[in-house]
């Protein structure tokens, strides 16, 4: 990718998430990126300050990406976890960022208020289950939600999960065992 004008922090965000992307996180390098770019090896620098402030940018966007995937309606429970699974399969890159804290500035402000939304609308779908179905823990229960969810995603963009099937369709299956539909049909 050459830089000629235009904005060139989008231009390294996206240069980075291809990366990612392809090699992880690991091989992100602020040099590699300003000469994808077409720029001096200094001008990333301008707009990220290190490595680090490049992986906040990008975990910042992909919990706003998250969080806009998730405020979709209905808040119902298995769907939520189906919105967060195509959202780690449409942005896998962004999703490896995201979950790893070592990577980034974990205290940036921005960060934290992207990371509170985001938690916020994945909570959500666990407090709109009927109280009994809940458990007395609503902690516990997001977290078991959460866990179903990103565990899924994890296993499948690791090529660990069987083929042939819409990844949707199987979330939606093994969701069904633990928080039973309140409806006659699995798919709802």
């Amino acid at each position: 990718m050459a830089y000629h004008h235009g904005d060139l922090r989008r231009a390294v965000l996206d240069a980075a998430v291809e990366v990612i992307a392809s090699d992880g996180p690991v091989a992100v390098s602020l040099r590699d990126l300003a000469r994808r770019a077409g720029v001096s090896h200094a001008a990333p620098a301008h707009h990220f300050k290190d490595k680090a402030g490049l992986l906040t940018a990008i975990a910042i966007e992909g919990y706003g990406l998250l969080a806009d995937a998730l405020a979709a309606q209905p808040q119902e429970l298995r769907e939520q976890g189906v919105r967060y699974v195509r959202f780690a399969l449409d942005h896998p890159a962004h999703f490896a960022v995201m979950f790893r804290p070592d990577l980034y500035h974990r205290e940036d402000p921005e960060l934290v208020t992207a990371r509170e939304r985001a938690g916020h609308l994945l909570r959500g779908g666990v407090g709109a289950l009927p109280a009994g179905r809940r458990g007395r823990d609503q902690q516990a229960a997001s977290l078991a939600a959460w866990s179903l969810a990103h565990g899924f995603a994890t296993l499948w963009l690791g090529d660990n999960l069987p083929g042939g099937r819409d990844p949707a369709h199987l979330f939606r299956s093994v969701a069904a065992l633990l928080y039973p539909p309140t409806t006659s049909t699995v798919d709802g």
